[in-house]
């Protein structure tokens, strides 16, 4: 059943469910922060509209850094930055940041610990018809192994904003990744939000799966759950935003009590999401695991719900491998 403690919209399930592209949660959390604290920075590598980056350029103009395409030299000015006290938001495609600038990073950011938010867009498949050079999928991968770094997936656009602002108070560095296609807002101002914390989307009395979704295909996750519980399969949907540090406590009782996980990522299966939590499950709880996410392939163009639907990552494949889990005992 829905979790009525989760603070969901009201109309989670409807048709004409309000969707905004991740990336505007973005826009709207850098200026929040950046009225809250004057340190707050934003550095863009010349995709300042696409990044939304342009919100906060009009607002806090003199705090605004255009870096041109030259995403290292963007890491590194916003790792000096940030030893001098400011707090740097970088901003541009994930493929290019973290996808250019990943040994910058991992250099001057990670390696000194440095409060600066690395902010991937357009990451997944939902840049569409931009195709494989432009579809990141890596990039949760890249960015959990690297020491001291926090890694986040919102979940929607509200979740989003929500992030952002929470990053800026963050000590440490982190990385947020957004995505360019509109998506369902499923949360609602008052659902909770922290670094480091899951959050239970449903939850059935006697649960067979457990559905663990990171980003914003823990909509379909949900949508999925509600479908099976028609056809008698019971679940719990846990939606994981933080990626790194995972809620540990979340996930093993999540697992513990439905004995199977199926993981639910826009990223590639090896070393991502799933990964992560088989990690952790195969240390800590052992259960059979299932990982949804792009199968050792690039993307392609399309159309963003044409190839979540091609690699398997829509609702009804969610279900599908639901079920497939049921019939293996």
């Amino acid at each position: 059943m829905l979790n009525n403690n989760a603070h969901l919209s009201a109309k989670v399930f409807a048709d004409d469910i309000e969707q905004a592209p991740t990336r505007d949660g973005f826009g709207h959390g850098a200026v929040e922060a950046g009225k809250a604290d004057s340190n707050v920075v934003v550095l863009c590598a010349d995709l300042a509209e696409s990044t939304r980056a342009e919100w906060f350029q009009k607002e806090f103009p003199k705090r605004f850094v255009e870096m041109g395409v030259a995403e290292q030299n963007m890491a590194t000015v916003a790792a000096g930055m940030a030893a001098a006290g400011k707090v740097p938001f970088i901003a541009s495609y994930a493929a290019f940041n973290p996808g250019r600038n990943y040994e910058q990073i991992r250099t001057t950011i990670a390696l000194n610990e440095r409060h600066v938010i690395v902010c991937g867009m357009h990451a997944g498949v939902s840049v569409g018809p931009d195709g494989a050079t432009h579809q990141m999928l890596e990039d949760l991968g890249m960015m959990r192994m690297l020491p001291h770094m926090t890694v986040i997936a919102p979940g929607d656009a509200e979740e989003a904003r929500k992030a952002v602002v929470a990053a800026a108070k963050h000590d440490g560095p982190l990385y947020l990744r957004f995505g360019r296609a509109s998506t369902p807002i499923f949360t609602t101002l008052e659902t909770p939000f922290q670094i480091g914390k899951a959050l239970t989307l449903w939850e059935s009395q006697a649960p067979h799966v457990a559905i663990l979704s990171t980003g914003s295909l823990s909509y379909a996750a949900l949508t999925s759950a509600r479908s099976l519980e028609e056809e008698g399969i019971q679940s719990i949907v846990l939606h994981v935003p933080t990626v790194k540090p995972l809620d540990g406590a979340a996930v093993l009782e999540a697992a513990r009590r439905a004995g199977r996980v199926l993981t639910v990522e826009e990223h590639q299966a090896a070393g991502g999401f799933g990964s992560a939590i088989a990690e952790l499950l195969a240390e800590r709880h052992p259960v059979p695991v299932h990982r949804l996410g792009i199968q050792d392939t690039f993307g392609q163009s399309g159309e963003p719900e044409e190839l979540l639907r091609h690699y398997g990552l829509d609702a009804s494949h969610i279900q599908k491998a639901a079920r497939a889990m049921l019939r293996v005992q």
